[in-house]
């Protein structure tokens, strides 16, 4: 039920700018996006195979700028592909990737608009932690499935990393905590959580956590565009342009404490991850 293994990447550094628009940003998101499709890999990696006959429907909920689609599309050669996301511009990126696959624009939480399932597997990478009521959540994601077929969900588990931490401890700046009180609302929770309630519901569930290391070139900065592209867009995307700026420097300046560059000017970034694979 277990494996906690580290795993480490590396990438190029980038220098920091308050984005004009805090909204998803496919150019932002891959700017690490070695880093970040890896834990796709291991989690597509870890499907079980469908029994009986081959997979013929896929789809990639929170798709992203289609690269965990282009993963799943490797391993499903020949199924049918569809991926949803909430942002146009990820989506369109994702079509411009990949423009033999199907991809639109949707809200995943309101499943009875895309679901024209039964699906063999869902993957849902990196995105059900913006969604509440897992409880909820998921198992009818479970019914979206075909007999057999899989739920992969990949969520990051870090809310205690000194990232997050210190993402609070800045909101709280009087300077601008009125407008971002609550600004981080994310749903996670651990496998004790999650396996009894999937068991209920599956014929197989497989649940680990893995604690990435990634090299970013480049210092404090390299880390606070990591995730510009991700956990700080909900912060920023309630202040203005100067407010934003001073939050940023503030936040770069907090970050550069907690994680201490190496003498080449790398830092190296510990990421835990949850993973679940529930088969129905």
């Amino acid at each position: 039920m277990s494996k906690n293994q580290p795993a480490v990447t590396s990438n190029t550094s980038n220098t920091i700018s308050a984005p004009a628009n805090p909204a998803w940003q496919a150019s932002q998101y891959v700017k690490f996006e070695d880093e970040r499709t890896r834990p796709v890999r291991d989690l597509v990696a870890a499907i079980p195979e469908f029994p009986g006959r081959a997979v013929a429907r896929v789809v990639d909920i929170g798709c992203g700028p289609g690269n965990s689609t282009e993963v799943l599309a490797e391993r499903y050669a020949q199924a049918e592909v569809h991926g949803l996301d909430s942002s146009q511009d990820m989506v369109d990126a994702a079509r411009k990737r990949l423009p033999q696959f199907h991809f639109d624009v949707a809200d995943i939480a309101d499943i009875g608009t895309w679901n024209d399932g039964p699906f063999d597997v869902i993957l849902a990478n990196a995105v059900l932690q913006w969604l509440p009521d897992h409880e909820t959540l998921y198992p009818r994601l479970i019914e979206c499935l075909a007999p057999g077929g899989s739920l992969a969900v990949q969520t990051p588990d870090n809310l205690d990393e000194p990232a997050h931490r210190l993402m609070r401890e800045v909101a709280a700046d009087p300077r601008w905590a009125g407008k971002l009180k609550g600004a981080e609302r994310t749903a996670r929770h651990g496998a004790s959580f999650y396996f009894p309630m999937l068991r209920a519901l599956c014929s197989r569930v497989d649940i680990w956590r893995t604690t990435y290391y990634h090299p970013l070139a480049g210092g404090a900065p390299a880390v606070v565009e990591w995730f510009k592209g991700s956990a700080l867009r909900p912060f920023l995307a309630r202040l203005d342009d100067a407010s934003r700026h001073a939050f940023l420097d503030r936040y770069t300046e907090e970050v550069a404490k907690a994680y201490p560059a190496l003498a080449d000017g790398t830092v190296l970034l510990p990421f835990p991850r949850l993973f679940v694979v529930a088969t129905r």
